[in-house]
């Protein structure tokens, strides 16, 4: 039996990415802060928050001392670096913050398994926000960094260190270049959450209108469970390496929203243009979505689309839910939650 850590076992990835490996047959540890330690809703919608191998250890991404002991405490095989601040909007307003539970936190991790056992496998969640303003697209693992936010620049960090330590120590440390990946497990500060418990609660009469920024954005969207999946296959890989983790296909905010709608039964017309563009639902011509620029980034990405071959190639991965059904699984998902009065 494997033991595998997690650090950020309570949000969307590291919930599923445990039960996962539970279901491999695996011991496995995860990490919350003492904050968020009663934050356990993932685990329990996925049934596995009392597993008999699952256990949850308090651990602050910043106290290196902590890193050490927590590996001397639990032996792990592998390493699973999913924790950080995660809002990309939130890192302008704290960059210092996301600088270094984002950047130097993975750093903590890689010397603290340097010191104590380098035969442990470690993965690092990085981000397409690596890539800032690419200069091509689609994007794959020889595409040129250029970060535009602090929490793109502060992955960069991390996964550099993620790379330095693999080239210069031998550990095995595997980079997971990660586009959006979407579940009914997302927090709802993500706009696709919040696309669809926005879409419950207008489809159950408990909100008038969705409120939303640049309906132009595009995005590479996935399916978290199949990025899951990947991050296994590559650390049961024979030898660690970089994976651009991608659809390589983008869908707009506008279509997202409108998949929504539909998947709860309202189809919707989209009328005007920029800041002024709304859309109403067809059958009684109210209007349920409106832009609202407070809600613009401060620097929006572009051209953000994955080339996922070299996973295709040697993992044998493929994304392989479609859009129409990760949201519709979204939209079912708040409904349910919302008609029972808990919207998490």
């Amino acid at each position: 039996m494997k033991t595998a850590l997690i650090t950020g076992v309570t949000g969307q990835d590291g919930a599923l990415l445990a039960k996962r490996l539970l279901a491999r047959g695996d011991r496995v540890v995860g990490t919350v802060r003492r904050s968020a330690s009663a934050n356990l809703w993932r685990l329990e919608e996925l049934a596995i928050a009392q597993h008999e191998r699952l256990s949850l250890k308090s651990f602050d991404l910043l106290d290196a001392e902590r890193a050490r002991t927590l590996l001397a405490d639990i032996h792990p095989d592998e390493v699973y670096n999913l924790a950080a601040q995660s809002s990309v909007g939130a890192s302008f307003e704290e960059p210092m913050l996301t600088l270094q539970a984002v950047g130097a936190a993975p750093l903590q991790l890689l010397e603290a398994i340097r010191q104590f056992d380098p035969k442990i496998r470690f993965f690092q969640a990085s981000s397409a926000e690596m890539f800032g303003m690419p200069r091509s697209a689609p994007q794959d693992e020889d595409t040129p960094l250029c970060p535009r936010t602090p929490y793109g620049a502060a992955k960069v960090y991390a996964h550099w260190m993620t790379v330095s330590y693999r080239d210069t120590y031998g550990l095995f440390g595997c980079s997971g270049i990660l586009y959006n990946h979407e579940s009914a497990l997302r927090s709802r500060e993500f706009v696709t959450r919040k696309i669809s418990d926005s879409v419950a609660k207008i489809r159950l009469g408990k909100l008038e209108c969705l409120r939303l920024g640049r309906l132009d954005s595009r995005r590479d969207w996935g399916y978290a469970p199949d990025y899951v999946e990947a991050m296994v296959r590559m650390m049961q890989s024979e030898s660690p390496g970089t994976y651009v983790l991608a659809t390589g296909r983008t869908a707009s905010i506008r279509d997202f929203a409108a998949i929504a709608f539909r998947a709860a039964g309202i189809e919707i017309e989209f009328r005007g243009t920029g800041p002024d563009e709304t859309a109403v639902d067809r059958n009684n011509g109210r209007t349920v979505i409106r832009v609202d620029p407070a809600l613009y980034r401060p620097v929006e990405p572009e051209q953000l689309v994955g080339n996922p071959a070299r996973a295709r190639a040697a993992l044998g991965w493929e994304p392989a839910m479609p859009l129409d059904r990760i949201c519709a699984e979204m939209v079912e998902a708040d409904l349910r939650r919302n008609a029972a009065g808990v919207s998490l």
